[in-house]
């Protein structure tokens, strides 16, 4: 017997409450927030300085993995450079 859309949308509800307990987040949005020109400048301005600083990361990886450097930490005053001063008693 053919059922009505109604029946059909319980039954495929029913369907997926028994395939998984997970539920997917309401459907409505916070109502909109009137700014001063102010307050949407600077927002804008804050916005594209953290975009332009992410590119440029992102371009510096790429030129980096391009060039086949690798960035590793440098110790002038480590353990290795001192090897050669240690002082040994011969006694």
């Amino acid at each position: 017997s053919p059922l009505t859309a109604e029946e059909r949308r319980l039954r495929d509800k029913k369907h997926l409450n028994d395939i998984t307990a997970a539920r997917l987040p309401p459907l409505h949005h916070a109502p909109a927030k009137l700014l001063s020109m102010e307050e949407s400048i600077a927002i804008q301005i804050q916005q594209k300085e953290a975009y332009e600083e992410m590119q440029a990361k992102l371009a510096a990886q790429k030129l980096a993995e391009r060039l086949n450097i690798k960035m590793s930490s440098f110790e002038p005053e480590g353990d290795a450079a001192m090897q050669y001063r240690e002082v040994r008693d011969e006694d």
